[in-house]
């Protein structure tokens, strides 16, 4: 059974910094394609950033420049280091996994992805 745990939110405020992490419990993480997507009140869910088994990354128009996505195999663990924060990335951030659907190129889109954590929330007062 996969579990995806994310930790690291917190309240910050505007061009402030925060890393997410998420600490996956699976056998062959790195056959693995990951993600971060978030989810605002009163907003559907959107992806953030991306990253394949080969370590390529993607990244939603709107955190270019200002998140980056890694992760550590040797740990199972995937993270989203955040910098100069704003008001509108307040929300709660989800990782998500996917082996099945996971092959030489990223996934990027909600329902290519099987297995999510419970989210970790993310606050930014301006």
């Amino acid at each position: 059974q996969v579990q995806l745990v994310e930790s690291g939110g917190g309240s910050v405020q505007a061009g402030g910094s925060l890393r997410l992490s998420c600490a996956a419990s699976v056998y062959t993480y790195t056959r693995y394609c990951m993600g971060w997507f978030r989810q605002a009140p009163g907003k559907e869910r959107e992806g953030v950033a991306w990253i394949g088994r080969d370590e390529d990354t993607g990244y939603a128009d709107s955190v270019k420049g200002r998140f980056t996505v890694w992760r550590d195999n040797a740990k199972n663990t995937l993270y989203l280091q955040m910098n100069n924060l704003k008001a509108e990335d307040t929300a709660t951030y989800y990782c998500a996994a996917e082996i099945y659907r996971c092959r030489w190129y990223l996934l990027r889109e909600q329902a290519d992805f099987a297995y999510w954590g419970q989210g970790t929330q993310v606050t930014v007062s301006s």
